[in-house]
């Protein structure tokens, strides 16, 4: 799978080798009764990435990237499993370890952020 960052990453959003090692674990296997998954998943959230950093619309995504209904209808199914949120989190942790500091905030800066809001 180490094919993308092999190539020159074609987008500052696509997905390190780090990044997707630990993401991986996260989303759908693949069935192992009727067809094969004929998309890679990592390619899938590279272009879900693009869009939400770029803010373009579904149907401006790059062919870079899979075909916008395909990507869409695996957004929709992320949403529905609420796997966004997960996926967040281990990145925020990813960051957070490469910046030297605990992959988990303190209390403090939970606390803080719930007060203020935060989803």
């Amino acid at each position: 799978m180490a094919k993308i960052e092999q190539k020159t990453k074609r987008y500052p959003t696509d997905l390190t080798d780090e990044k997707w090692e630990r993401i991986e674990p996260l989303l759908p296997a693949a069935s192992t009764t009727g067809h094969k998954r004929g998309i890679d998943l990592r390619e899938i959230l590279n272009a879900i990435r693009y869009i939400a950093r770029s803010g373009g619309g579904w149907r401006m995504l790059p062919k870079d990237f899979p075909p916008w209904q395909t990507v869409y209808w695996w957004f929709r199914c992320f949403v529905r499993r609420l796997l966004f949120r997960t996926i967040h989190d281990v990145a925020l942790m990813i960051d957070r370890e490469r910046h030297g500091r605990e992959a988990s905030p303190s209390a403090s800066g939970i606390s803080r952020s719930t007060r203020m809001g935060a989803c």
